[in-house]
């Protein structure tokens, strides 16, 4: 049995894969709970916009934040370093990573998920599976094609 408080919680480290839930959106930063004694950080300098495209992070995009992930909106990233109290900064620089719909998300404990090469699965029944070491799994259909042009941010809701 676990003890919410304790035992259930995610310890990040660098380089894990996490599936999470924004919270909050603040100045150049999302708030993203990720099953950590505190919230995880994602910077907007951490993530690629829209087309892929590597650049500085103008005050237009500051103001356009909403537009790439609000409130309750669940992504999945990677752990890009662990602050001294606990909290987890993350990032979603590849476009394997950012925003996810059309699934269903699975909690449990993060003792379970093993730390493995892959966390990303495609199975042969059709679907595919997301194994975040924090303990929350996305399980989505299986996409016919792969969506590169978009970086991670849209929304496919055939």
């Amino acid at each position: 049995v676990c003890d919410r408080r304790s035992l259930c919680r995610y310890n990040g480290e660098i380089g894990d894969i996490v599936v999470g839930r924004i919270t909050e959106v603040q100045q150049k930063r999302w708030k993203v709970e990720t099953n950590s004694r505190l919230d995880s950080v994602l910077l907007l300098s951490s993530i690629n916009l829209p087309g892929g495209e590597l650049r500085r992070k103008s005050a237009e995009d500051e103001l356009a934040m909403r537009d790439y992930l609000q409130e309750g909106d669940l992504i999945s990233a990677e752990v890009q370093s662990v602050f001294s109290d606990g909290a987890v900064s993350l990032h979603t620089r590849s476009l394997k990573y950012g925003k996810l719909a059309q699934g269903v998300l699975v909690q449990v404990s993060p003792s379970l998920v093993k730390r493995q090469k892959t966390h990303f699965h495609d199975l042969p029944c059709g679907a595919s599976v997301i194994l975040g070491n924090n303990g929350f799994i996305w399980i989505y259909p299986t996409p016919e094609q792969k969506d590169d042009e978009a970086g991670g941010y849209t929304s496919n809701l055939e």
